[in-house]
């Protein structure tokens, strides 16, 4: 064999071998699964901030799009209705504590006057007791008759009584109102107050603070506009707590638990790579598509919800944009 034929046959070895390497290439690219992707979304925390109280929009401070601070004024309902109850707890509290007033107070000229009564009653008794003594030894000398004597006797008794009214109108006078009359006008003192609290608590509700740090994404109400208690004015959103959800199959966690790394894709932000960390994963109240093996008959998969928070600070991350993850590639 000449060594042409021999270099030929090489070559044709060598393009066989290649070919068949080839479509063994091809072949097994055919017939890989494609990668696993799952999509999630940016969400964060949203609260409606609301009235108490029922109320007039009389002043709105901020729009939609703007930043607020926690505490700060976001508007001021007006409600006439609670500035007058607001007055009316004021004067029921004043009768209230007047009313106890009287009660616990005594006034030194009804004091006074029952002294007088009380001493005149002793002077009368000290009258009787001296004539009562005078008629009891002269009846014994047979110098008076029984008659005197008991007409002393009775006027004693009489005057004692006197005397023991006296002195118990006096000490009524000193002590004043009765143990349960001062309870009660306590106890309504202290029932205005609350009643007086409630109104004030009532009237600064109509002030309408923000509860968080965060940006205003919806304002629904109007200057003029009335709005019951619990209906929502404002709706904010806490650009400083966001986090990325997903929604996977049981059979796609594989082992994923809080704490794990992975990275997602936003298309939002030019497909940007962002680190993520697993803070939450929680089951949720429905099911995935039903899947059926032969070898265990069929079967559900529940969907858990997971939550993942960025390891920095991303600019320009917002609730509601998409999240890709590469689930076969993230290091399982």
């Amino acid at each position: 064999m000449s060594a042409s034929s021999a270099a030929l046959k090489t070559v044709r070895w060598i393009v066989l071998a290649g070919a068949v390497l080839g479509l063994g290439t091809f072949l097994w690219f055919a017939t890989r699964p494609p990668p696993l992707t799952v999509q999630g979304e940016v969400t964060a925390n949203r609260v409606d901030v609301s009235p108490r109280v029922n109320g007039r929009v009389a002043e709105l401070r901020f729009d939609v799009g703007d930043t607020v601070d926690r505490g700060v004024l976001l508007a001021q309902l007006d409600s006439p209705q609670l500035k007058a109850a607001l007055i009316a707890a004021h004067a029921q509290l004043a009768v209230a504590r007047a009313d106890f007033d009287r009660v616990y107070s005594t006034r030194p000229e009804n004091i006074a006057a029952h002294k007088a009564d009380l001493a005149a009653a002793d002077a009368d008794v000290v009258l009787a007791k001296e004539v009562f003594d005078r008629q009891t030894s002269l009846i014994s000398s047979g110098s008076t008759p029984q008659q005197r004597v008991d007409e002393a006797t009775r006027n004693l008794e009489t005057a004692t009584r006197k005397r023991e009214a006296a002195k118990a109108a006096l000490d009524l006078t000193i002590k004043g109102a009765s143990d349960e009359e001062k309870a009660l006008a306590g106890a309504q003192v202290k029932q205005a107050e609350a009643n007086l609290n409630q109104r004030e608590v009532d009237v600064a509700e109509l002030a309408l603070h923000s509860p968080t740090s965060g940006q205003i994404t919806s304002r629904v109400a109007e200057l003029g506009e009335n709005f019951s208690a619990g209906a929502p004015v404002f709706s904010l959103i806490d650009m400083g707590d966001l986090w990325f959800t997903f929604n996977l199959r049981e059979d796609l966690l594989a082992g994923l638990k809080v704490d794990d790394k992975f990275d997602v894709t936003v298309p939002a932000l030019k497909s940007q790579v962002i680190p993520v960390r697993v803070t939450m994963i929680n089951v949720q109240g429905q099911y995935a598509t039903w899947r059926a093996t032969r070898a265990t008959g069929d079967f559900d998969l529940r969907t858990f919800e997971v939550r993942a928070k960025p390891l920095q600070p991303v600019d320009g991350l917002r609730p509601g944009m998409s999240a890709i993850a590469a689930w076969s590639a993230r290091g399982r």
